[in-house]
C-alpha cells in the first residue's frame, strides 16, 4: 500500500524543483491529524468535492440559465473542465497536480445563481454592507460557511489551496489577497488554474454559442484563430454539423494547451527560478500563452463579448436574473421572518444583509426561481 509518506517521497523525486510539495505545506488553520494514505492536497481536493457548495454548481449558470437546456455548460461542468486542463498542464510541467486540482475545483464555489448577472446584482445590493465578490465568497465558504467538522468551521484547507483561491485572477476575476501575502504572486500551481480557467471558458462558451445557434459560423469568418482551425481540419462549416463542431472545439483546446505548455516552459527557463518561493517573488507571472496566441484569443474574446454575452437573448436572461436576485433580497430585508429558521439564526452574528447575501449566493438558478415564485406568485404554495 502506498502510504502518505511514500506519496510525499514520490513527489520529492518526480516533481520539478519549482513545484510545491505536500510535505512542505504551511499547514492548516486548525490542528488536523495527517491522513495515513492521502497527502494534504489530496485531502483538500476531496473535501471540496464533497461540499454542498460544489454540488450546487450543477444548477448554476455559466452563460445560459440552467432552465434553457440540459446541454449547455453549468458552473459544475465548467469547473470539471478547468480541472481537467489544469491537471494536464500541471503534469506536463512537473507541477503538483493534486494542488492544482484542489484549487481548480474550489475556484468557483462562491458564484451566486445566474452567473455574472447574479454577482453584479448582489454586489450592488451589498455595496453599503461590505460588498460581494465571488472570489472572496469562495474563501468564505471553505473557511466559514461549510460545516463538516465539529472541531472547526469550514473545511480547514491548507494555506496553499486558500492562497490559490484568493489569488485567482482572470480577465473577469480580480484577486483580493490582503491576508495572504499580497506582495507575492500566486504559486505556479495557482497560475496554472488561472490559465486553465481562461482557456476553458473561451473554448466552451464558443461551443455553447454555436450549439445554441446564437452564433453561426459565417460570423466567425475573419477571426484568425477560427480561420486557421477550419483550414487545418479542412471541414465544411456551412452548415456546421455536430461532429464538425466537436472536432473544431477539440482542436482549439489542444492548440491552446500546447501553446500554454511551450510558452510557460520557456518562461520558467528564462526566469531561472528553481524553487516555489522564487516563482512567487518574481514581478511577473510565468504561466501563459505566447503573445501571438494571446492576440488571437483577444480577438475571440472580443467577438464572444459582442456576439454572445451581449446577444439580446442572453441579455434578457441577465435582466430577469438581476430582477430575481433584487426581488429576493428586498423581500428578505423587508420581512426577515420569511427566511428559514436556520438562516434567521445567523442574523445576530452575521448581520441581516450578510446573512441574506450568503443565503442567496448559495442558491441554484432553479431554487432562486422557485423561491421567487413562492414569494411573489399568489398561486404558488409558500
Amino acid at each position: 500500500m502506498q502510504t502518505r509518506a511514500m506519496l510525499e517521497q514520490n513527489e520529492h523525486r518526480t516533481l520539478a524543483p519549482y513545484a510545491l510539495r505536500s510535505r512542505d505545506s504551511r499547514g492548516r488553520a486548525y490542528p488536523d491529524p495527517e491522513h495515513p494514505y492521502r497527502t494534504c492536497y489530496q485531502r483538500d481536493r476531496d473535501r471540496v468535492l464533497h461540499t454542498t457548495a460544489f454540488r450546487r454548481l450543477e444548477y448554476k449558470t455559466q452563460v445560459f440559465i440552467t432552465t434553457e437546456s440540459d446541454y449547455y455548460r453549468t458552473r459544475l461542468t465548467h469547473t470539471l473542465e478547468v480541472a481537467q486542463i489544469g491537471r494536464t498542464t500541471a503534469r506536463a510541467l512537473g507541477a503538483n497536480e493534486d494542488l492544482v486540482e484542489a484549487i481548480c475545483l474550489a475556484h468557483d464555489l462562491g458564484h451566486p445563481p445566474f452567473g455574472h448577472a447574479g454577482e453584479a446584482a448582489l454586489a450592488e445590493l451589498m455595496a453599503g454592507h461590505g460588498g460581494f465578490n465571488h472570489n472572496r465568497h469562495s474563501l468564505r465558504i471553505v473557511t466559514h460557511l461549510e460545516r463538516r467538522f465539529p472541531e472547526f468551521p469550514g473545511l480547514n484547507l491548507t494555506w496553499e489551496v486558500r492562497e490559490g483561491m484568493v489569488k485567482h485572477e482572470t480577465e473577469y476575476d480580480v484577486a483580493d489577497a490582503s491576508d495572504y501575502e499580497p506582495e507575492t504572486r500566486a504559486s505556479l500551481e495557482a497560475q496554472i488554474c488561472n490559465a486553465a480557467d481562461e482557456l476553458a471558458y473561451s473554448a466552451h462558451d464558443l461551443d455553447d454559442g454555436l450549439r445554441s445557434g446564437l452564433i453561426v459560423p459565417s460570423q466567425l469568418a475573419g477571426l484568425e484563430i477560427w480561420d486557421d482551425l477550419v483550414r487545418d481540419l479542412g471541414i465544411p462549416v456551412q452548415p456546421l454539423e455536430e461532429l464538425a463542431r466537436h472536432r473544431l472545439i477539440r482542436r482549439l483546446i489542444n492548440l491552446q494547451v500546447t501553446d500554454l505548455l511551450e510558452s510557460t516552459s520557456q518562461a520558467i527557463a528564462a526566469s531561472g527560478a528553481s524553487s516555489p518561493d522564487e516563482i512567487q517573488r518574481l514581478n511577473h507571472n510565468l504561466v501563459g500563452v505566447s503573445s501571438a496566441l494571446a492576440e488571437r484569443n483577444r480577438q475571440l474574446k472580443t467577438f464572444l463579448f459582442h456576439n454572445l454575452y451581449q446577444h439580446y437573448r442572453v441579455y434578457r436572461m441577465q435582466v430577469k436574473a438581476e430582477r430575481t436576485v433584487a426581488d429576493l433580497f428586498g423581500a428578505y430585508a423587508a420581512k426577515p421572518e420569511v427566511l428559514p429558521a436556520e438562516v434567521r439564526a445567523r442574523i445576530d452574528q452575521e448581520g441581516l444583509q450578510r446573512t441574506i447575501s450568503d443565503y442567496i449566493a448559495g442558491m441554484t438558478d432553479r431554487f432562486a426561481l422557485q423561491e421567487h415564485s413562492r414569494l411573489f406568485d399568489p398561486q404558488t404554495l409558500p
